[in-house]
Formats: structure tokens, C-alpha cells, sequence
């Protein structure tokens, strides 16, 4: 009688068919909670995506007014220089100078900012890794005896132990 000749007992079927049930079920929980994972990113990625496109109405809207209020600007200091009635140009000029230095400071600043900034260094996830490190080699100071398994071929009793060899 060869090994894969022997039939099996009702009950081994029974616990083989309730594994199984186990499985198919738990794979089915798997497969319905990554469905349920995609549909909720997909939620959360539409509302993204609509949040952004209003954000970028707004933005659209909002550089209008800041051309608007530029042109302004610029026809005021227009009034204020001391030029031609139909000398307006000057006063885009004046604006446009103005707006060179607010632009030289505002890089100066992220210039400094990048640079106290750079280069970045993962100070946490370099002290957590050292952590590690020594944990590790704290455990490998004192080894520990493990038990290596007997191997036993299928089909022979329990109280046969032989050892491959």
C-alpha cells in the first residue's frame, strides 16, 4: 500500500473541509477588505482631485486681482512722480523697481532658509538605527543553543526516528 493509496477517515475529511471553509473564507474577508480599501481611496482621491481644481480657480482668480491691484499701484505712483500728464509709463516703472527688491530680499531669505536647512540628515531615524544596532549585537554577545529538528520521512511511525545520512 503506497502512501498516496490511503484513504482517509471522515473525520480528517471533516477537519480538512473546515480548514479549507476557513481558508476560502478568510480569503474572502481579504479580498472584499482590499475592495473596500480601494473604494475608499478612490472617495478620497475624487475629493482631492475636485479640492484641488477649486484651489486652482481660486488661484487663477486671486492673480486677477493681484494684476489689478499692480495696475493700480502703478498709475498711483504714476499720480505721485513728478512727470508729464501722459508720462504713465513712469509710474509702471517705479512699480516694477519695487517690486525687483521685494523679490531680491524674498530670495536672500530662501537662500538662507535652504541653506541652514541643507543638507538634510535624519537625525531620528539615525539615533533609531543605532538603537538597533546595539540591541542586536547585545544579543549576539550571548548565543543561544537552538534545537535543530529530527527528520522523519512520511509513512513511518512515530517511534522510528531515523536520521538522513
Amino acid at each position: 500500500m503506497s502512501v498516496f493509496s490511503r484513504e482517509r477517515s471522515p473525520g480528517s475529511q471533516s477537519i480538512a473541509q473546515a480548514i479549507g471553509e476557513a481558508s476560502d473564507a478568510a480569503l474572502k474577508l481579504m479580498h472584499d477588505e482590499i475592495e473596500l480599501a480601494k473604494a475608499e481611496v478612490g472617495a478620497k482621491i475624487a475629493a482631492l482631485l475636485r479640492g484641488t481644481a477649486v484651489g486652482v480657480a481660486a488661484g487663477v482668480f486671486l492673480l486677477g486681482a493681484l494684476q489689478m491691484a499692480l495696475i493700480g499701484l502703478a498709475l498711483l505712483a504714476w499720480y505721485l512722480l513728478p512727470v508729464g500728464q501722459y508720462e504713465y509709463f513712469w509710474g509702471f516703472f517705479a512699480l516694477a523697481g519695487a517690486l525687483v527688491l521685494v523679490a531680491a530680499l524674498a530670495a536672500l531669505l530662501a537662500w538662507r532658509v535652504v541653506r541652514a536647512g541643507s543638507p538634510p540628515v535624519p537625525t531620528m531615524a539615525i539615533d533609531e538605527a543605532r538603537k538597533i544596532r546595539e540591541a542586536v549585537s547585545a544579543g549576539e554577545e550571548q548565543p543561544q543553543q537552538r534545537q535543530i529538528p529530527s527528520w522523519e520521512p512520511l509513512g513511518e511511525s512515530a517511534g522510528a526516528k531515523t536520521q538522513p545520512g
